[in-house]
C-alpha cells in the first residue's frame, strides 16, 4: 500500500512532541529504513501507521484509508492489511508456534481448520515448519522472531511495519531475518523498518529516512545508516 503523510505532528500532553510536521511519501512496494537516535519518533510514526495512535495534526493516508477519519468499525478491517513485527516477539507462551499464528487468524474470523492450515503454510515460508509444535521457551531468539514474522504475514498484509526486528539478535541471525524481510518485500509488500543496526542498513542498501527530534532530516535512496560524506 502507498503511504502519504502530510504535516503529521504528534504531541503527548502539553510539552512532549514526538513527531513534528512530517511529510513522507512511500510508494507501494517500497522498502524504507527508519533510522535515528532513541526518542527521535520512529516508533511513534509506526504506531500511527498501525492506527494505534492518531496524529494531533496533519493527514496520514495508507492506501484507501484516511487514518484520522477511519471509523472505529473499520479499524479491524484496516489492520488485516497491515502486519506489525516487534523487537520483543510478543508470542503467547502457552501456545506452540503453530497455535500462535493460528490464533491471529481465528481472531479475524477464520475457522479452526483454515487457521491451522494457513499457519502451517506461513511457518513453512519462514523456515519453521519442523519446529511448529514447539513453544516459545523452546525456541531461540531468531526462531521466535521468525514465528513473529509468520504471524504478521499470515493475513497477506499489503504493509509490514517492523520495529527493531533484529534488536535482540546476533549478527548472523539478524542477517537471516533481514533476508526474510527482503523476500517478503520482493513479493510486493510495502515495508518500513525502524532500526539501529547500522551494519544491516549499510549491507542491504535501501531507502533511508532519518529522524531527529521528531522531524525528518534525511530521505535518501539506497542510503547508508549515516549520511555519505559527499552529501
Amino acid at each position: 500500500m502507498e503511504i502519504r503523510m502530510a504535516g503529521v505532528t504528534k504531541t503527548f500532553g502539553e510539552d512532549i512532541t514526538a513527531l513534528e510536521d512530517v511529510f513522507l511519501n512511500v510508494p507501494k512496494g517500497d522498502f524504507v529504513y527508519l533510522v535515528g537516535p532513541t526518542g527521535s519518533g520512529k516508533t511513534t510514526l509506526l504506531r500511527i501507521l498501525n492506527r494505534e495512535l492518531l496524529p494531533t495534526r496533519g493527514q496520514a493516508l495508507v492506501g484507501e484509508y484516511n487514518l484520522r477519519k477511519l471509523r472505529r468499525t473499520r479499524v479491524c478491517h484496516y489492520r488485516r492489511a497491515v502486519g506489525m513485527v516487534f523487537q520483543d516477539y510478543r508470542l503467547l507462551e502457552d501456545r506452540s508456534a503453530l497455535e500462535n499464528v493460528a490464533f491471529v487468524l481465528e481472531a479475524v474470523g477464520a475457522s479452526r481448520k483454515e487457521a491451522i492450515d494457513r499457519a502451517g503454510e506461513v511457518l513453512d515460508c519462514v523456515g519453521m515448519w519442523r519446529r511448529r509444535f514447539l513453544f516459545p521457551r523452546e525456541l531461540s531468539g531468531g526462531e521466535q522472531q521468525r514465528v513473529s514474522i509468520a504471524r504478521s504475514i499470515a493475513n497477506d498484509p499489503l504493509l509490514l511495519l517492523c520495529d527493531e526486528p533484529t534488536g535482540n539478535l546476533d549478527p548472523q541471525t539478524a542477517g537471516e531475518i533481514m533476508q526474510l524481510l527482503l523476500s517478503i518485500n520482493a513479493s510486493g509488500t510495502t515495508l518500513l523498518m525502524a532500526t539501529h543496526n547500522r551494519y544491516l542498513v549499510d549491507a542491504y542498501r535501501q531507502r533511508v529516512v532519518e529522524l531527529k527530534m521528531g522531524r525528518i532530516v534525511r530521505d535518501q535512496e539506497r542510503g547508508r545508516y549515516e549520511i555519505d560524506e559527499e552529501l
